[in-house]
């Protein structure tokens, strides 16, 4: 009977210290959903309104606060139109722009401060266009700065689309991680 009751607990100890390093090792990974929403800068506002656009992201904690981060997504800025006068001539002429569509994909490095939810994060990756028949995509570069709390995720960063010029806009991330 006690030889039996000491390997239930032998037995319930070894299930649960595997539980617990299994636990610690499932939660240096993460995924999960995110939306955005850009204000777009420079030469991209005059020509497109705000953007959002949604994907999925996942973490992978390294050591001593860093990690590393991917994600895929969908954005879309809606064009505008504008309406230019010819000083000359006092005509006018209105110019629409087609939405710009994308799918990018990030990766990048994040360093999380020892104190608690803050974060610094640096992506970089490509966007390709969706429905414009473009075969070269954009560069992106992205810093960012954010917090998570449980696995709430929120971000504000700046994100720079290089291709013949720059497309960039101020962006606010928020996503749950899993």
């Amino acid at each position: 009977m006690i030889k039996t009751f000491y390997s239930a607990c032998l037995l319930f100890a070894i299930l649960v210290g595997t539980s617990s390093n299994s636990q610690a090792q499932l939660k240096r990974f993460s995924i999960g959903p995110y939306v955005e929403a850009g204000v777009p800068t420079g030469d991209l506002s005059d020509t497109h309104n705000t953007g959002f656009g949604a994907g999925l992201n996942a973490d992978i904690k390294l050591i001593a606060g860093f990690g590393v981060t991917g994600s895929v997504g969908y954005m879309r800025f809606p064009g505008k139109d504008v309406v230019t006068t010819d000083p000359i001539l006092g005509t006018t002429m209105t110019t629409s722009y087609s939405a710009l569509q994308a799918i990018p994909v990030r990766v990048g490095v994040k360093y999380k401060f020892p104190f608690p939810l803050l974060y610094l994060k640096v992506e970089g990756g490509v966007a390709k266009s969706v429905g414009s028949g473009e075969n070269e995509a954009p560069i992106i570069f992205a810093p960012g700065i954010g917090i998570r709390f449980l696995g709430l995720d929120v971000e504000a960063k700046y994100e720079g689309w290089y291709k013949d010029g720059t497309a960039g806009f101020f962006g606010l991330k928020a996503g749950y991680n899993f």
